[in-house]
């Protein structure tokens, strides 16, 4: 008989060292790229925010030289900013509210109830999304314009509410399905309602999934500009997006101003991201799983 030679794998075979060492670092130098170019317009944006107004046109240092809050002091002083920060707070938290109060109990009706045709209901409403909001904005106009609600807030939430609510429940209905009901007849072995058990269990369970869909309707009627372009027309009306644009619609192109106004429209993701990124990225793995 004759002794086979073992060649060492770990040094030879597509897991050596090196190849591991070469992919590792491939990984990281792109994915720090895509860092750079997705976080380098923001950064530029904050620069220019803070940047002297003698040297604003001419400098292209990439770090603050100077330091000043004019535009900003300008911003808020000589526009209705504050009053357009407000509108956007009121219009996406309703936005937020609405879509997860009427996606959770969609959601939850179409994957543990018995509904005829609910895939296609899901489907139906997933494609609803695919459309441009340009296309659900001129129907949504004639709309309220016959029950007088134009230039009126109100209009808003339910016309950001028609791109919200797609996606949201096509998330949830596949974070529900993945999760077992075992968990709801126990509750119910135990005395509760499906109500109860709904409210005791479910909610609870659903809590990453929620956050996940609260951070992308809060994010797409945050940043919303078609819908408050064609619904709103008054100024007292407008939203964050929409009075910024203003600022670029005259002779006079006040960029430092409006550097400033991206600057503070782009404070409160970040800060829903930072208090929320735990929870965003365990709905997104827990709503991925097909169940």
């Amino acid at each position: 008989m004759y002794s086979r030679k073992r060649i060492p794998i770990a040094r030879t075979g597509l897991n050596s060292p090196r190849r591991v060492l070469f992919v590792r670092t491939g990984q990281y130098l792109l994915a720090l790229l895509l860092a750079i170019y997705s976080g380098f317009p923001i950064y530029y944006m904050i620069i220019c925010s803070f940047r002297e107004p003698a040297v604003f046109y001419t400098s292209r240092s990439l770090l603050p030289t100077s330091v000043t809050l004019e535009y900003y002091r300008t911003l808020i002083r000589r526009t209705d900013f504050a009053l357009q920060f407000w509108n956007s707070v009121v219009v996406a938290t309703a936005t937020v509210i609405v879509t997860l109060v009427v996606s959770i109990m969609v959601a939850y009706a179409v994957s543990r109830f018995k509904v005829r045709g609910k895939k296609a209901i899901i489907g139906t409403m997933l494609y609803a999304y695919m459309f441009p909001p340009l296309l659900l904005a001129i129907p949504l106009t004639s709309i309220f314009a016959a029950l007088n609600l134009v230039d009126r807030l109100p209009s808003l939430v339910v016309a950001h509410f028609t791109m919200t609510l797609p996606l949201a429940v096509w998330f949830l209905w596949g974070f529900l399905k993945a999760m077992p009901f075992e968990l709801e007849e126990a509750a119910m072995v135990d005395g509760c309602s499906r109500l109860g058990a709904f409210v005791r269990v479910i909610l609870p369970l659903s809590l990453p999934g929620l956050t996940t869909v609260a951070i992308f309707s809060f994010l797409l009627s945050w940043t919303d500009y078609t819908f408050g372009l064609v619904l709103l027309s008054s100024d007292t009306n407008k939203t964050l997006p929409v009075g910024l644009a203003s600022l670029l619609a005259g002779v006079d192109m006040r960029w430092g101003e409006v550097m400033a106004g991206a600057t503070l429209i782009v404070i409160p993701l970040f800060v829903l991201f930072a208090f929320c990124s735990r929870y965003f990225v365990a709905g997104m793995a827990a709503g991925a799983v097909k169940g």
